[in-house]
């Protein structure tokens, strides 16, 4: 009798883009914990010309591994940039959504060797993930990183601001977009943090973040989705603000040197 593998929870979130032909596919990188061999995928999708030189962004999801609502958001994202491209005319974005292959298969917040992740980088972190991720920072040099993540605490959408001076000008309409899915968290304490209006200017020390020191500044935002809500809704309201930040910023960079 012939013995079929089971598809793993990584495998089964990527099935839809194997169909995707304008994707190149390509792991970031291999690595092994406790005798398994996992990879970190990586997705880069080459928009339409727009004219000068491409702007690369990062996205990331998945770095906790029970938050399936981003890895399932960035995967619906890639299928939409297939049937509408021009959303990222100008652009080549890479995709990585699964930044913590075990912690998803596990559906653990940690890794399998019990780390958070992101609170690891740009600390001499030993976990093969940390150091996988922060090469592909250095190498790309990203116009902006954007990571998405879901707060079971949090009653409505909100999210982090951070490096250049114009991520706050990308966040406010990310988040208006995503309130046709899902209400912004309006209150002034968020995670322990000060808020305004679901935007926040401090973070975690150790989060994936750009090279220090590097020069220019990326961008960089965080969007956090109520986690409670229902997973299609999370998904949706991510794929929105997602959309709206790389129409959002397209427009900026003719007049961001103003802001």
């Amino acid at each position: 009798m012939e013995t079929i593998t089971p598809f793993s929870p990584v495998d089964t979130l990527l099935s839809p883009l194997g169909q995707t032909a304008s994707l190149l596919a390509k792991p970031a990188a291999s690595f092994e914990i406790k005798g398994a061999e996992f990879q970190l995928p990586r997705y880069v999708f080459i928009g339409p010309k727009g004219g000068d030189d491409p702007i690369r962004i990062g996205i990331f999801a998945g770095i906790h591994g029970d938050e399936p609502a981003g890895s399932y958001a960035v995967v619906k994202l890639l299928q939409l940039l297939e049937q509408q491209p021009e959303i990222a005319k100008g652009y080549w974005l890479y995709v990585y959504p699964v930044c913590n292959p075990t912690g998803f298969e596990q559906q653990t917040r940690c890794s399998a060797r019990g780390h958070d992740l992101n609170r690891e980088f740009w600390n001499n972190s030993n976990e093969p993930e940390v150091q996988c991720l922060e090469t592909e920072l250095w190498a790309h040099a990203f116009h902006g990183i954007i990571s998405v993540h879901s707060d079971d605490t949090s009653s409505g959408m909100y999210g982090f601001v951070r490096g250049a001076t114009l991520s706050k000008h990308l966040l406010e309409p990310a988040l208006r977009a995503a309130e046709e899915v899902l209400p912004r968290n309006r209150e002034n304490f968020i995670d322990g943090f000060q808020a305004v209006e679901g935007v926040i200017k401090q973070c975690y020390k150790g989060v994936l973040s750009s090279p220090p020191k590097v020069d220019p500044k990326p961008f960089e935002l965080i969007l956090e989705t109520p986690g409670l809500a229902p997973r299609l809704h999370q998904e949706q309201a991510l794929v929105l603000a997602l959309s709206t930040i790389l129409t959002e910023y397209r427009e900026l960079m003719g007049y961001a040197p103003n802001l």
